[in-house]
């Protein structure tokens, strides 16, 4: 009588496994987020390159540069780990049932599409920014 019991348990557990998996996954997998303090005045061409990438659109006028740059603005390490773990925990609680909602709503969790524009000194270095798109 013990043997069906163990074996349901085992099979419980293994379809638990499978069917949590597409939201925690999701959730882990989305953007980083930005460290949006480079763009402050004064801050330097090559780490505004670092953190937000190559820009998509240079050109010079007068002598000075002007960038444009277009990233995804995404969710902190804590955001992430703790939505992830929340959909995990809900697709124990009901069995894989959760993935139903928790799927489509991480779907829409994709970050925040931005593109800021760049003007820099002389040096190179960070004289005026303006945000483009929020």
């Amino acid at each position: 009588m013990k043997l069906p019991v163990i074996i349901l348990t085992c099979l419980m557990a293994t379809a638990i496994s499978l069917l949590s998996g597409c939201s925690v996954f999701m959730a882990a997998k989305q953007p980083p987020k930005k460290d949006l303090t480079v763009l402050n005045v004064g801050t330097p061409r090559n780490v505004i390159i670092a953190e937000l990438g190559s820009p998509v659109h240079t050109e010079t006028k007068d002598g000075l540069r002007m960038d444009i740059y277009n990233f995804v603005q995404g969710y902190s390490k804590g955001a992430k780990a703790g939505r992830a773990v929340f959909h995990g925990a809900a697709d124990v609680l009901t069995l894989g049932l959760w993935e139903v909602v928790g799927t489509p709503t991480e779907g829409t969790f994709d970050g925040n599409r931005m593109s800021v524009e760049v003007r820099y000194d002389a040096s190179d270095r960070v004289r005026e920014v303006v945000t483009i798109k929020k």
